[in-house]
């Protein structure tokens, strides 16, 4: 995508210093860009639900409301033609592997200044796919890891975010009153996400999920 002057972007980073930074790189590049900025994922799917003009999210993998990667498997499957750039201070060659595997389309270390942070913007907004050039993503993958990505991607958006908070130890009926839906329904969204994880019990979903996100995702889920 070539930047223009109506280019819409989203920075998703709890911490304000670094939005900040995020802001004066994307504004180096797109001067007239508009910027729209969120501390939590709540705020920034708020955002996404009003605003339908969003050309890319940058998106930290840590922050308030999401672990590991629930958030960049939400923002695929809700969004699917929002472009999402990861930009995370974990920044090993899995992680970047999986960033890539469940749909973003690049990948920035925060530990990079200003300058590779404009190159890796720049990038993306082009259409390109940029990781950092010193990693070696060709790596032999762990076939166990790859099956239970690609069953992870099956979930629907409102499964995936059953699973997050499954995995922040919620109850059924607590479920069922954050999202606003009846309990049966969540009965019926983890009945699914267990069939499509091929686990058999709500701990063993949250445990696999937590072994795709390098044990991002809560295992405190009660029995």
């Amino acid at each position: 995508m070539t930047p223009t002057p109506s280019t819409h972007l989203i920075i998703a980073d709890d911490h304000p210093l670094f939005r900040d930074a995020l802001r004066h790189a994307v504004a180096s590049v797109v001067p007239t860009a508009k910027i729209g900025e969120a501390g939590t994922f709540e705020e920034l799917t708020a955002i996404l639900e009003q605003e339908a003009d969003v050309d890319l999210v940058l998106l930290d993998l840590s922050m308030p409301g999401i672990s590991g990667f629930s958030g960049l498997i939400y923002l695929r499957a809700q969004y699917p033609a929002i472009p999402v750039v990861v930009v995370s201070a974990s920044d090993d060659v899995g992680t970047i592997r999986r960033s890539l595997d469940f749909g973003a389309s690049g990948f920035v270390p925060k530990r990079f200044g200003v300058e590779k942070l404009k190159d890796a913007i720049q990038k993306v907004l082009d259409g390109d796919v940029w990781v950092p050039p010193d990693i070696d993503l060709n790596a032999a993958s762990d076939p166990e890891m790859t099956k239970l990505r690609d069953r992870l991607i099956t979930l629907t958006p409102q499964q995936v975010r059953v699973l997050m908070m499954l995995s922040e130890g919620l109850l059924n009926k607590q479920i069922a009153y954050e999202l606003g839906v009846s309990e049966a329904t969540i009965k019926a969204h983890v009945s699914a996400i267990l069939q499509k994880l091929g686990v058999e019990s709500r701990t063993q979903a949250v445990i696999a999920a937590a072994k795709i996100s390098g044990s991002q995702w809560r295992q405190d889920t009660p029995q």
